[in-house]
């Protein structure tokens, strides 16, 4: 029978840390790194618990558990993922391999933290930091903030324009209300918002689905990555990867980010399999992204009448790549086949667009009749009401 150490009385601003590795030179390296950091003295376990000795640990409530990867990885992961099923402490792994592999393997059993032997000055010391914040946030939750506000763009036919205009709502949002917006690309496998962007991310909308089940605020903030404009985006993967999407696993994903965020945007491209997710409940704005041709007006048609029947989800309808001149369709007969009225209307600037996805520049970030219509849909779902007459300066730019 294995008996552990007493964690004792410590300070309410001193962490109390438990450090398991078979290796003792590596486990002494730890140890020393922690000593003026915000961790009290370290309880070492000279070895890997069994599976059935984790909640005997649990009882102890340590606020970090930190774990040798080097000796058994294999093993030293199935503790990572036994901790974080139950137990509320912050775990950390540590190596002396930067392996990226292993890296997502840690995050995806749960670790927060992945030390890399040596440490670099500070490294633990900072951990340590955001391990106080995270307990100090078990402890005394704060009260639960309203959700944020979801915005769905949805295609009636792929090559609507569903990317170009929801990446560059976005942006509005954020720089329009000064409010912290996320941008999730759910358009998989094939999803462009990074590209648009010029933007390269180290993960993506498929760790989060993947990992579902494990998704918190701490997990998302660490999947995501921030534009120039200030705009967080959870991209789709770099690469093709045959992920079914499962409601349960998006439904998570839009409950943390609105949990997190003020406005949440998805880019949903064309895919009709979302439309039994929370994206098409009550509180969610739909904006249908279409163009004006038979097919385009044709699949509008049975979207609409197939999901839009009640009055919620709330949908707007935005006519892409608009020219009236030359449409061979009349207003009456577009918005009988819509059965409503469009509320946006962006018109055709095919050299605007063009420059847009060369130089990977949003359109918002200059001056365009482009950016003028989907910057007052961006205030409009903000609240902000018409823009002002004064054109704003925008950074940068002038």
């Amino acid at each position: 029978m294995t008996t552990y150490p007493d964690t004792g009385a410590l300070g309410t601003n001193v962490l109390s840390v438990a450090l398991i590795g078979p290796k003792e030179s590596t486990r002494i390296a730890v140890a020393d790194a922690l000593v003026g950091s915000m961790a009290g003295v370290p309880r070492q376990l000279p070895f890997y618990l069994e599976l059935d000795q984790i909640p005997k640990l649990i009882e102890l409530n340590f606020d970090v558990i930190i774990i040798d990867l080097d000796s058994d990885p294999e093993i030293a992961l199935d503790l990572v993922e036994g901790l974080c099923g139950d137990s509320p402490a912050t775990v950390m792994v540590y190596s002396a391999i930067a392996d990226s592999e292993l890296m997502i393997r840690c995050m995806r059993a749960g670790a927060r933290e992945f030390l890399t032997l040596p440490f670099a000055p500070g490294t633990v010391a900072e951990a340590m930091v955001r391990a106080a914040v995270r307990r100090t946030t078990i402890k005394s939750p704060n009260p639960k903030r309203p959700d944020g506000k979801l915005c769905v763009f949805f295609g009636a036919k792929g090559g609507a324009g569903v990317t170009t205009v929801a990446t560059n709502f976005a942006i509005s949002a954020a720089r329009e209300s000064d409010r912290k917006t996320l941008l999730i690309d759910l358009d998989l496998p094939f999803g462009d918002v990074a590209l648009g962007l010029g933007l390269t991310a180290a993960w993506s909308t498929a760790d989060a689905l993947q990992n579902y089940t494990r998704l918190d605020s701490n997990f998302l903030s660490r999947l995501l990555i921030k534009h120039d404009s200030g705009l967080w985006v959870l991209t789709a993967p770099g690469k093709v990867i045959n992920l079914p999407l499962v409601p349960d696993a998006v439904n998570k994903l839009l409950a943390v980010a609105r949990q997190d965020f003020d406005y949440v945007v998805v880019d949903t491209g064309s895919r009709l399999d979302l439309t039994a997710t929370a994206m098409f409940e009550a509180d969610a704005v739909v904006y249908l992204v279409s163009q004006v041709g038979l097919p385009e007006l044709r699949n509008s048609n049975r979207i609409i009448s197939e999901y839009f029947k009640a009055d919620f989800p709330q949908l707007e309808i935005v006519l892409n790549r608009y020219m009236p001149s030359s449409l061979g369709i009349d207003e009456e007969h577009i918005t009988r086949a819509l059965t409503r009225r469009a509320q946006w209307k962006i018109p055709d600037e095919h050299a605007t667009v063009r420059k847009m996805q060369g130089t990977a520049t949003p359109l918002i970030m200059g001056d365009s009749q482009i950016s003028r219509v989907i910057r007052q849909m961006a205030r409009a779902a903000c609240g902000l009401g018409a823009e002002p007459d004064k054109k704003k300066k925008i950074a940068g730019l002038f």
